[in-house]
């Protein structure tokens, strides 16, 4: 049985998705993602132990104290922003 033949249409949007997958591809490395990624996570989880811990013990480190409850944002948004760096990786 004869095959059938292929039409333009298709070839040309083959073209055009091989093109606009190169097109797409990130000209820079990202190498420095995950070591940022896991630092800023790191931090926030250190800043959240730290604050609790001096809070439950009674030690006063200068700047924790000050702030007050703004830490514990403070520590959230650090592993929150640790997250969307993380979406940058490829």
């Amino acid at each position: 049985m004869p095959e059938s033949k292929v039409r333009k249409s298709v070839t040309n949007r083959r073209r055009r998705e091989r093109g606009s997958a190169a097109a797409l591809k990130s000209p820079t490395s990202r190498r420095w993602v995950p070591p940022v990624f896991i630092t800023v996570g790191l931090l926030g989880v250190a800043w959240l132990v730290t604050y609790y811990i001096s809070s439950t013990t009674g030690s006063t480190v200068p700047l924790l104290t000050d702030l007050g409850d703004w830490n514990i944002l403070i520590g959230m948004g650090l592993m929150a922003s640790s997250f969307v760096i993380a979406t940058l990786w490829r």
